[in-house]
């Protein structure tokens, strides 16, 4: 038996599991690992500094994997935003065929991206942003569950709710992340109506992550209540690692008076980059979703997926299928 969908068939991968793009984590160790065992590598393009450092990214990559991989652009507001169009430039002239994109208003990217016939994928965190990227002409939809790392959106709907609402909705294939760790979490993904998963957290805990083993181990110790809400106030919520740091956050940006500016040196990119090389917890923010409940060992990426599919086809086959008398 296989796990056969729209999703394998459109990326050209074995399993329908893709790995999110991850700041600082998404490299080309993780992203060929990914690909090499079947499922979808991504690259995190805003992980290079420059678009030029991400062309010898993707090639770095392309010399570790003769797999499909992709490469995510994610499009965040900002004073003094990165070059974007560079980096699309770059992903494009490179050859990749596949892009993950995510943030806000990602249509003059999807347009460049869909005219060079690069395949897209665009994370979304509600039914409403869903139906507006199939509008734009997206391939798949990656439906992000509120128990995610990172942003998962101001409306708080988990994926129990989020992805059959959202299969409702859109026609094109859906991609089910967050919350999503294993074989259990795969069938329940395509019961509900996707037809593939996307995971971050769960790649973070692998042998080939890029990160210091200290904080693998310190995700595998975490319990699913062990994250914290940030950014609330700000209306950019974001799901990280309880720690020293998210909780000095979360009770500055609780005071009446608290702006931004009173806790931007505790969240900047730059801080987490050290906590997850050199696995010292207080120098930043870790960022990981409530999946941490049901991560107990750090497996290669090869040794992950196999359980992950050999544990759906089995809950797929034999529980499920038992139950239908």
């Amino acid at each position: 038996m296989a796990l056969n969908t729209r999703i394998t068939r459109m990326l050209g991968i074995a399993h329908p599991i893709v790995q999110g793009g991850m700041m600082w984590v998404g490299r080309a160790e993780l992203a060929s690992a990914v690909s090499n065992a079947g499922g979808l590598g991504i690259l995190t393009a805003l992980t290079q500094p420059t678009p030029d450092d991400l062309r010898r990214e993707i090639d770095r990559c392309r010399a570790m994997t003769d797999k499909p991989f992709g490469v995510n652009l994610t499009i965040l507001p900002a004073v003094s935003p990165p070059p974007y169009a560079e980096y699309r430039r770059a992903i494009i002239e490179s050859g990749v065929k596949i892009v993950e994109t995510a943030g806000h208003n990602p249509r003059e990217h999807i347009e460049d991206l869909k005219s060079h016939g690069i395949t897209v994928l665009h994370k979304c965190t509600a039914v409403r942003h869903a139906v507006s990227a199939q509008k734009m002409g997206v391939d798949i939809i990656s439906i992000d569950g509120f128990e995610c790392a990172g942003h998962p959106g101001e409306d708080d709907i988990p994926g129990l709710i989020l992805i059959p609402a959202a299969a409702d909705q859109v026609s094109i294939p859906m991609l089910a992340s967050g919350g999503i760790g294993d074989g259990r979490g795969l069938a329940a993904a395509l019961a509900l109506g996707a037809e593939g998963v996307n995971m971050g957290t769960r790649f973070c805990a692998t042998a080939e992550a890029p990160i210091h083993d200290r904080i693998k181990q310190f995700i595998v110790g975490n319990s699913e209540r062990d994250t914290r809400l940030i950014f609330r106030r700000f209306h950019n919520t974001g799901r990280v690692a309880a720690s020293s740091v998210s909780k000095q956050v979360v009770e500055i940006s609780a005071r009446p008076e608290a702006v931004f500016e009173d806790i931007r040196p505790l969240v900047s990119g730059a801080k987490g980059r050290v906590a997850l090389e050199t696995g010292d917890l207080d120098a930043g923010l870790v960022w990981a979703g409530q999946v941490q409940g049901l991560i107990h060992d750090i497996p290669t990426c090869a040794q992950l997926l196999a359980r992950m599919v050999g544990e759906a086809e089995t809950i797929i086959r034999d529980r499920l299928a038992a139950f239908a008398v």
